[in-house]
């Protein structure tokens, strides 16, 4: 009976880790990486580095928002608070409130994430070779939090899927009369 549970247990580690490998997508790399030493001054535009201790990122942050946000870990697939989410809004950093999707670019990818064909401005990209792969990370540009991974494999008009750990983001509902900001997709395929 051990046997079957090890094999069950593997498998499952297998498919989760299979569900977000794809091509990378061929999109430009950020050279940013997060420090943890010295902290700033922060305002609250989108286009400020936000860096903070160590110490300072764990009392803001709970443990798994740590080891995802800041230790570039990934939750269990199917298990996330957005997944099957269809409010209507925009998801924000849970770090550092940046803006970061809009809902309108969400879509059901059956990856076990949510997904999304485009980003807005604040999210980077950066090559992620561990797990013996290699794979675009998409990063919040304000403070460096690991957000998920992003492929080549999702729907018009971007053919990207951004692929989001939900402990990562928090959905800030639209309100009447909210003006949506621009997403950052790309040109149709042609």
């Amino acid at each position: 009976m051990n046997r079957i549970h090890l094999i069950a247990i593997v498998g499952y580690i297998l498919l989760g880790l299979s569900a977000c490998q794809a091509q990378p997508a061929n999109r430009a790399k950020s050279t940013q990486t997060p420090s943890t030493s010295t902290p700033k001054a922060v305002s609250n535009t989108p286009d400020t580095t936000l860096t903070l201790t160590d110490a300072e990122w764990r009392a803001r942050l709970t443990p798994t928002e740590y080891a995802i946000l800041r230790e570039k870990g990934t939750e269990r697939p199917y298990t996330g608070e957005y997944l099957n989410t269809k409010t209507v809004g925009t998801y924000h950093c849970r770090a550092c409130d940046a803006p970061l999707f809009q809902s309108t670019t969400k879509f059901d990818s059956h990856c076990g994430w949510p997904s999304f064909y485009a980003s807005l401005p604040t999210v980077v990209t950066h090559q992620d070779l561990s797990h013996g792969m290699v794979r675009d990370e998409i990063l919040c540009k304000r403070c460096g939090g690991h957000l998920g991974h992003v492929f080549e494999d999702g729907p018009e008009p971007t053919g990207l899927r951004y692929c989001v750990n939900s402990v990562s983001i928090v959905l800030k509902e639209a309100k009447a009369g909210d003006n949506a900001p621009v997403v950052n997709a790309p040109k149709p395929k042609e």
